[in-house]
């Protein structure tokens, strides 16, 4: 009984890593849609989160199954956790559906002539996301913990990049409309990265049997040991 649960664990997280993949190429491919103005790699994206929906259902049914025979608490939470996981990512992809259709109506009009750091901000995003899985994977909760202060600097990049478009919408009464799919795409990858944060914190709930999604003081007191 115990080898079949093993088992159906293990397949459990792997559908769970095939679907942060799948997450994870959808966000880098919406932001290269949106700085390349790639009208045809923003529709594939679009069309792509299909399998991303899909993935978060077959996770859930097969977690559900595995619920009714898990032997252990700690069995539990793992299970609990991924389906989670699994949350967190079905909505990074939908924040990666908003930016490619960002992408796709912009391509469609004269650029904005403003330099912003958008990769800079995608790079942030993704890497918390894979970090936070890569916590998850090893079972490592002082990494995620880690983590979750880069929320911050992410937040910080966002309000920049928000002030920077507001000013030149002020300055550019024409360009209003083509920056506000900016600062929604802006937007998205901030929200992308608070899915990320999201999962890390799942990650120290399943080490650590605690719950610090609400408890400020636990993780600041967890960062400076």
């Amino acid at each position: 009984m115990e080898n079949h649960f093993d088992t159906g664990l293990e397949e459990l997280r792997q559908k769970l890593l095939l679907m942060a993949s799948r997450a994870e190429t959808a966000v880098n491919d919406s932001v290269q849609a949106l700085m390349q103005r790639n009208y045809d790699l923003a529709m594939k994206v679009r069309a792509d989160d299909d399998f991303i929906d899909r993935f978060e259902i077959e996770i859930d049914e097969m977690a559900i199954e595995l619920l009714t025979k898990a032997p252990l608490a700690t069995n539990l939470r793992q299970v609990t956790v991924t389906m989670k996981i699994s949350q967190n990512l079905e909505r990074i992809g939908d924040e990666a559906t908003k930016i490619a259709k960002r992408a796709r109506d912009l391509s469609q009009e004269p650029p904005v002539k403003l330099v912003l750091d958008l990769p800079r901000l995608a790079r942030m995003a993704v890497a918390m996301v894979k970090n936070s899985l890569d916590a998850f994977v090893q079972r490592d909760s002082a990494a995620a913990r880690a983590i979750i202060p880069r929320d911050k600097e992410v937040d910080a990049l966002n309000r920049e990049m928000h002030g920077a478009l507001a000013r030149h919408m002020m300055e550019n009464p024409d360009a209003i409309s083509r920056c506000l799919h900016w600062i929604v795409a802006v937007k998205s990858l901030e929200r992308i990265a608070d899915h990320a944060k999201n999962i890390a914190e799942e990650v120290v709930f399943l080490c650590e049997a605690q719950d610090i999604r609400h408890n400020p003081e636990t993780k600041v007191a967890a960062s400076l040991k």
